[in-house]
């Protein structure tokens, strides 16, 4: 057994070579005085402090740079809204000027329109008596051209409704006279235009069913046809057939005329047509009151109907009697004066007239309308 001392691995040997450089780092130190050091400290805390202010320095330099480059795009921006303030500024400048324009034409309609007014309360009056004149003209001429009471009446009611409106005891007096001629209207005979019309209408329409003079049969003709034997044979009803035609060949009648008008086709439809207008007429006569107009018709009606068609048939004796009937109704009534209420409406016009104005602007009841505060309103 060999019992020897192993060394320990991790040792380090030491050399010559170490000895020499620990002891030369040891002569240093030891060399180095106190204010060497100090002065190396002194030189290390300048140099920390020098690269420490010039990173600072460089910082601040990039933070200013950062700074001026959005200095320079708030510049811009702020460049851009001052431009676009100033377009809205200009806009404004026109908008404000429009509005002044409009302003000013809104103050010159005001006065336009107060001036308006004051000549409209002035001539209120007058405006509402010129309204009545002329519904009574009207009413007048109703009478005149066409004797048409029904419109007379409602002209003068709607001139009375008119004055009724105004509220003014000075009208009393014209209304006392329009009621009066109106009693005058009312008072009048009714004539049935309208029943005399639906009967010309029915006239009208028979026209084409009357039967011409020259087609008329004697009664004892249609009696004869009508009732043949009964027993007879057939030979016998051939020869009676026969006979019959043959005793149709000549017919001798007196027609109590002396001639009587064979006329053709075409000449019985101008015939009944003229016969049609020949009634017409009668009607336009009888809707504008022409009573001569409307007999005269009516006769050539009669004159026409019994010599060209068959007065002894029904639709001749019925035409016949229709029209004697008609002719016989009076459709031309007296018709009163309503000139009173005309002259009156006129007469008091031209006393109003007359009178100063500031009578007019004096009238109790008439408030009158605040103009001037319309446009402060709006604005």
């Amino acid at each position: 057994m060999n019992d020897q001392a192993t060394p320990p691995e991790n040792t380090d040997p030491v050399t010559p070579a170490t000895r020499s450089r620990k002891t030369s780092v040891a002569d240093v130190f030891s060399r180095v005085s106190l204010t060497q050091m100090t002065l190396a400290v002194l030189v290390v805390i300048f140099l920390w402090q020098w690269l420490d202010g010039h990173r600072a320095i460089s910082d601040m330099q990039g933070q200013l740079a950062k700074k001026i480059a959005e200095m320079d795009g708030t510049s811009k921006a702020n460049q851009i809204l001052l431009a676009q303030s100033q377009d809205q500024v200009r806009e404004l400048s026109a908008k404000v000027a429009t509005l002044e324009s409009h302003y000013a034409e809104a103050q010159n309609q005001r006065a336009a329109l107060e001036a308006l007014y004051n000549d409209l309360s002035v001539s209120r009056d007058e405006t509402a008596l010129a309204e009545v004149e002329q519904m009574l003209l009207i009413a007048g001429q109703q009478l005149q051209l066409s004797a048409n009471v029904k419109a007379a009446l409602i002209a003068m009611q709607s001139a009375d409704a008119r004055l009724q409106r105004m509220e003014r005891p000075a009208f009393n007096g014209l209304r006392k006279a329009i009621a009066q001629d109106m009693d005058k209207l009312r008072a009048l005979p009714n004539v049935d235009i309208a029943g005399a019309n639906f009967q010309l209408d029915n006239l009208i329409a028979t026209v084409d069913e009357l039967p011409l003079v020259y087609q008329q049969r004697a009664p004892g003709e249609v009696a004869a046809q009508a009732d043949p034997p009964k027993d007879e044979t057939a030979w016998q009803k051939l020869l009676r057939e026969i006979w019959q035609e043959a005793k149709q060949l000549v017919r001798i009648r007196d027609t109590g005329k002396a001639e009587i008008p064979l006329l053709p086709p075409n000449q019985e439809f101008f015939l009944r047509e003229n016969l049609k207008l020949r009634l017409l007429s009668a009607r336009l006569a009888l809707l504008s009151r022409d009573e001569e107009s409307f007999r005269r018709e009516l006769q050539t009606a009669q004159l026409w109907t019994a010599r060209y068609f068959d007065a002894q048939s029904t639709a001749g004796l019925r035409a016949l009697s229709g029209l004697k009937k008609l002719a016989a109704s009076s459709i031309n009534i007296e018709l009163p004066d309503i000139g009173t209420s005309l002259q009156a409406v006129r007469s008091h016009r031209l006393t109003h007239e007359n009178e100063p104005k500031a009578s007019f602007e004096a009238r109790p009841n008439e408030p009158k309308a605040n103009l001037g505060a319309q446009p402060k309103a709006a604005r």
